[in-house]
């Protein structure tokens, strides 16, 4: 495979890499709400090691453009670990609503409670502690260890994975080639400021060293990068073909009571969507089924509404038939009768508010609100 030589990134006349991109940081950062600029933290302000772990246990598998309006409500929430630790779990999973991946959401909560109740509120330093905590996995761990404790911790997310593939002309496909990734990368880090590092490579990644045509005349990097230099930068990092996601089918019932209440349940605690709240449906299969109506939570008049939600999970594409109903007296079934209005207060995830657009765009307009 084709490769460049570290001995020849660190020979550069231009000063190391690590200082060029630090010098690019400080003209370039990102201004985002949970970080300390560089023109900050030159006069030593500290960044806070609570929104430093919540926002990258938010950002996982997300969009930093997504997260922040969630960041900020949850700041304004639970101003410290102590106070996300003392709120109610329903609560927490109700402020996570629609951003995903919710097994985050119960692990977040988990995590502050060990800190507050184990730790006296006080967050490790390295990254062996911090792997301790739930839901901190290697990633956020180092990630954390370096932007709020400034240790010199390889931090690797898709965007810095893209950079230093590129820069060192790495070529072996993902997701082999991560290790080889990571080994050039911990050559990188410096001593100096290895959390703004961190958050510089992740910022140069998602500014200029971009999937498809990367900005690389503007690039402090430019002249030392072997992708660039060969001409296939904006083929790296190689990655294995796509398999193709399998459809599941279900059904969903929106059975209200005339009187502005929907009957919701909540999921099991464990598994895909735990412990969020749903409207009721059937399992959800590759088959399609013909008889929904015989797994509908009540008897109802039900009427199956035109067209089908669609959602796509990680490992698969879901369809869903939703049946409406509304009855003058509420029947007995598994669940709580909820007010259409306060839709917002619920758990309900990305996939069921879809539902609740499907069945009644004017409730799900207290989505688009809320955000």
């Amino acid at each position: 495979m084709a490769r460049a030589g570290l001995a020849s990134v660190g020979q550069d006349p231009g000063g190391s890499p690590a200082g060029r991109l630090l010098d690019w940081y400080d003209r370039h950062a990102r201004d985002l709400p949970w970080r300390v600029s560089p023109r900050a933290g030159a006069r030593r302000a500290a960044p806070d090691p609570y929104r430093v772990w919540l926002s990258e246990i938010m950002l996982q598998q997300t969009t930093v453009k997504t997260v922040g309006p969630y960041f900020e409500d949850f700041i304004a929430r639970w101003p410290r670990v102590e106070d996300l630790a003392a709120a109610d779990t329903a609560e927490v999973m109700s402020a996570w609503a629609g951003l995903g991946y919710y097994s985050r959401a119960r692990n977040l909560h988990a995590c502050a409670r060990m800190v507050t109740e184990e730790l006296d509120g006080i967050f490790p330093q390295t990254e062996e502690g911090l792997l301790a905590l739930p839901g901190v996995g290697p990633y956020t761990a180092a990630a954390i260890a370096a932007i709020a404790f400034d240790e010199p911790a390889a931090v690797m997310d898709g965007n810095v994975e893209r950079v230093i593939s590129r820069l060192c002309a790495i070529t072996t496909p993902l997701p082999a080639a991560k290790a080889e990734i990571r080994d050039r990368l911990r050559t990188l880090v410096p001593d100096t400021r290895p959390g703004d590092f961190a958050q510089a490579t992740m910022d140069l990644g998602a500014t200029l060293c971009s999937p498809k045509k990367p900005a690389c005349s503007l690039c402090p990097w430019t002249d030392i990068c072997a992708g660039a230099a060969q001409g296939i930068a904006e083929t790296l990092p190689v990655k294995p073909p796509k398999k193709e996601k399998p459809t599941r089918h279900g059904a969903a019932f929106w059975l209200t009571d005339g009187k502005g209440h929907v009957l919701l349940r909540t999921r099991p605690p464990m598994g895909l969507l735990g412990g969020m709240d749903e409207v009721p449906g059937t399992e959800w299969r590759e088959q399609k089924a013909a008889d929904h109506l015989l797994h509908a939570p009540a008897d109802a008049p039900w009427e199956a509404l035109p067209g089908t939600v669609r959602h796509v999970f990680t490992h698969f594409a879901l369809e869903l038939v939703v049946y409406s109903a509304e009855v003058a007296d509420r029947p007995q079934a598994e669940g709580e009768w909820v007010p259409v209005d306060g839709l917002t207060a619920r758990a309900l995830p990305t996939v069921m508010r879809k539902v609740v657009a499907h069945a009644d765009p004017d409730a799900a307009k207290q989505f688009r609100r809320r955000k």
